[in-house]
């Protein structure tokens, strides 16, 4: 939770939200909070439990979509 807090305090495109499951059952629910933290990214992915920073950051790069391919530059 703290880490998901400190990426969003330093890039605009990141948010985090922290809520407790006991109070929200059926937030808990929809994103299948069985283990806490769990941090869900992009609806799509999720980390169960306190990890390390880089093992964080792995899973944010996977559950990106895919870059547009570059442009190729005209001569």
């Amino acid at each position: 939770m703290r880490l998901a807090h400190r990426l969003a305090l330093e890039n605009d495109n990141i948010r985090a939200d922290c809520i407790e499951s006991t109070e929200f059952p059926d937030l808990a629910a929809k994103y299948r909070v069985y283990a806490v933290p769990r941090t869900v990214i992009n609806e799509s992915a999720a980390v169960e439990g306190a990890v390390p920073e880089s093992f964080l950051l792995d899973a944010i790069l996977k559950a990106l979509p895919p870059a547009p391919p570059a442009a190729e530059a005209e001569a």
